[in-house]
């Protein structure tokens, strides 16, 4: 079986096969499933306050 994962910015499910995996020099892992998560996690910005994931989401109370 093939281990699924979730990205680590917007919380969406990873296709086997697609996304990308980030290592910090501490031995910290992240996941992307697009560059778009990606830019954003280098920009600094917290998911809880971009709209479109899914911790903002809940943040704003839609989920």
């Amino acid at each position: 079986m093939v281990e699924k994962f979730v990205c680590s910015f917007c919380g969406e499910q990873i296709e086997p096969g697609t996304g990308k995996m980030y290592v910090k020099k501490d031995g910290s892992i992240f996941y992307f499933c697009s560059s778009k998560c990606q830019n954003n996690y280098r920009l600094k910005r917290v998911p809880r306050r971009v709209t479109w994931t899914a911790a903002g989401r809940k943040a704003l109370g839609k989920e």
